[in-house]
């Protein structure tokens, strides 16, 4: 590790990233839109989440481990889709994938990856899903997919908050950020980039403003993987989406990336699960940075969760050691506070174990 003492968190690793990244690569990937109140915000719901201990529970035998869409994993986290981890080291998403297998968890591989789909496969695992978007082509939409498919990947992870304008994202245009190519763009549109200028060419290039639910309803018929939609902020759209036949839903505000002053993603979370009823699986992304968030997380509902920029952290401090450190210390904290309030698996963990209001409220109001 590159670090003259080792990180105890995952808020050290930022800190300590800070130091290996460029001004333009730490903003670009620690940004989020115009103030960022959604940033600020997600951190504060999450600190305000009260834990409720239980006591004299048999915790000598513990098992953190779950399953997302049938696959096994050590427990329950997924290295959300990102791109372009080469922003962060040169070993970028191989390196990640690595780390994720080390770990027992699965990987979403972004479609704006550094290195092409079939190259990470090779060096995953673990379960592995790939994530695109609902393209203007419907062709490169299931083309996509397939050579997804092709190459092992189980799920497809379809982003749905893109809708064809460029976020504020106010860090990148000071520093006058630009993207690089994907390799995973197909040889066919490489002249494109050179008339693009943000943070993602699939963003605000190639994806389908137009994008509807019958489109959504298309790609599942037109692909045998499971679709799991990322994106979703409301019961309304949750309910659409079981209607329209994804397997699954990640709740997620796009990292407060794209739109500011939104809900933090843990807020709608009982909503939706109350509209969803077990029909199909719920995940959560945002802002997770404690075992005690991924706790919070799965006893309001979520299945398992994903996180996003602290791979970044990890790969910049140390590469694959570095990504692999930080998820240990996320395991750790995360069996530790399962102990600690009294249960030996997940499947006993619910609402029960968490509060917002005080006690204290219903006996001095």
């Amino acid at each position: 590790m590159r670090a003259k003492s080792n990180p105890l968190n995952i808020f050290e690793f930022e800190k300590l990233a800070k130091e290996f990244l460029s001004k333009e690569e730490f903003d670009f990937i620690a940004g989020g839109a115009t103030d960022e109140i959604t940033l600020e915000r997600t951190r504060r719901i999450y600190d305000s989440i009260i834990l409720r201990p239980r006591m004299l529970t048999d915790v000598s035998k513990v098992d953190t481990s779950t399953t997302v869409l049938g696959e096994s994993i050590r427990f329950p986290v997924l290295l959300a889709p990102s791109g372009g981890h080469r922003k962060a080291h040169p070993d970028g998403e191989l390196a990640t994938a690595r780390a994720a297998g080390r770990l027992g968890i699965g990987i979403v591989l972004s479609i704006n990856a550094s290195y092409t789909l079939e190259e990470v496969a090779d060096v995953a695992s673990g379960p592995k899903w790939f994530q695109q978007y609902m393209f203007k082509d419907r062709g490169l939409t299931r083309n996509m997919a397939e050579r997804a498919k092709g190459k092992g990947y189980t799920a497809l992870c379809i982003t749905v908050d893109t809708k064809g304008v460029q976020p504020k994202r106010e860090r990148n245009i000071h520093n006058k950020y630009a993207i690089t190519n994907s390799p995973n763009l197909p040889a066919s549109e490489e002249g494109f980039w050179n008339n693009v200028s943000g943070d993602s060419l699939y963003d605000y290039g190639l994806s389908d403003p137009s994008a509807d639910w019958n489109y959504l309803e298309w790609l599942v018929s037109n692909t045998t993987l499971p679709v799991v939609v990322k994106g979703i902020m409301t019961k309304e759209d949750a309910q659409l989406c079981i209607e329209h036949g994804a397997k699954a839903i990640i709740v997620s505000n796009h990292g407060g990336r794209h739109l500011d002053t939104t809900f933090a993603t843990i807020e709608v979370l009982p909503e939706i699960v109350e509209v969803i009823s077990n029909r199909i699986e719920i995940y959560l992304d945002g802002g997770i940075r404690r075992g005690t968030d991924v706790l919070k997380a799965i006893a309001l509902g979520a299945r398992a969760v994903l996180i996003g920029r602290p791979i970044f952290w990890g790969l910049a401090v140390a590469g694959e050691s570095g990504l692999t450190e930080v998820l240990q210390i996320l395991y750790d904290e995360f069996i530790r506070a399962l102990i600690q309030c009294g249960y030996h698996d997940l499947n006993s963990v619910d609402v029960s174990l968490v509060g917002l209001r005080s006690p204290l409220e219903n006996h001095l109001s």
